[in-house]
């Protein structure tokens, strides 16, 4: 098993949870963050460090976002990894209220 970044952190791109991975399995993109899966030791010590929710277990992941495992574990191979928090970006609490934002993600 592994931990999977959804959908509700596009554009909000919070790096909490990189701040406590103790394997540094976090990749960043240009609005987003995945888990690496062949990194990932299932801690959970991300988990409740996101403040919009974005990272479930993989078996856990909700309907409809099932495609963000592969797309996680796509994007880790491509992207560099992050091991310290950022600031997040200036409107990103306006973008954790807002769903649907897939078409937003930038590769």
């Amino acid at each position: 098993m592994t931990f999977v970044v959804t959908e509700a952190c596009i554009k909000c791109k919070y790096t909490d949870c990189v701040e406590v991975c103790p394997v540094d399995c976090f990749h960043e993109g240009p609005n987003f963050l995945v888990i690496d899966p062949e990194e990932c030791i299932d801690c959970t010590l991300c988990v409740p460090e996101c403040p919009v929710e974005a990272i479930y277990d993989e078996a856990d992941v909700p309907d409809g976002q099932s495609h963000f495992t592969e797309m996680n574990e796509e994007l880790a191979k491509l992207w560099p990894t992050i091991t310290e928090m950022k600031a997040a970006p200036d409107d990103a609490d306006e973008w954790a209220k807002v769903s649907d934002k897939l078409k937003l993600l930038e590769r």
